[in-house]
């Protein structure tokens, strides 16, 4: 079983990425291959599924963090690989875990091939496993202290010690998703955003 891959990129086609090492060709499924660039040489943290009709297929990860995310999406009846790297590449590791841990369908509703009622099973799949994750601190400590997925859980408890209501703090977590979350920015620009959002729009949101 391969665990890792390292070696430098021959060759980029869409959703994959062709691996040279020691002269042997690995073409490994990845969530965004444009972040890459050929020639350059990386590590891959690796993982290979086997399908009855097609085979083993290899796929790679820039951290642990993103393979463990991968492999708790594919653990859901009916979601394969492609559905686990587009998770990766419209949400990220930070802003689905969130979504699971808020039960926000709408957020999980952006990802490529992910329906209402997709997102509906998901959420009851992952949703015990994530917390788990989230209660033994280890998933926030790789993300960094800073990380995205840190300042959305200092958001949501945020709003919870204002007496924000469950769907309340889960619209403003689904706006956030939208339009701010990512790693530029702050958290003071977050809990602005939020604050914002539900004194001007976020009743409205909630009614409909």
């Amino acid at each position: 079983m391969l665990d890792y891959v390292k070696g430098s990129i021959r060759s980029i086609n869409g959703d994959y990425v062709v691996v040279d090492i020691g002269n042997i060709g690995l073409k490994l499924g990845v969530a965004s291959a444009e972040q890459f660039k050929v020639g350059q040489v990386i590590e891959f943290y690796s993982y290979m599924h086997w399908n009855q009709e097609n085979g083993p297929s290899l796929f790679g990860f820039a951290s642990e963090l993103e393979k463990e995310v991968f492999l708790l999406v594919i653990s859901c009846s009916g979601v394969g690989p492609k559905l686990g790297l587009a998770v990766l590449k419209d949400l990220g590791v930070g802003l689905f875990l969130d979504a699971i841990a808020q039960e926000n369908e709408k957020i999980l509703s952006k990802v490529s091939g992910i329906g209402g009622k997709k997102a509906e099973q998901i959420i009851v799949n992952l949703k015990h496993k994530v917390a788990k994750l989230l209660e033994s601190g280890t998933i926030i400590e790789q993300l960094g202290g800073s990380g995205e997925m840190s300042k959305l859980h200092e958001v949501s408890d945020v709003l919870k010690s204002l007496n924000y209501s469950r769907p309340e703090i889960s619209a403003a977590m689904n706006y956030l998703g939208k339009n701010c979350a990512g790693p530029d920015c702050s958290f003071d620009q977050l809990i602005r955003q939020a604050l914002s959002f539900l004194a001007t729009k976020g009743a409205n949101v909630i009614q409909k």
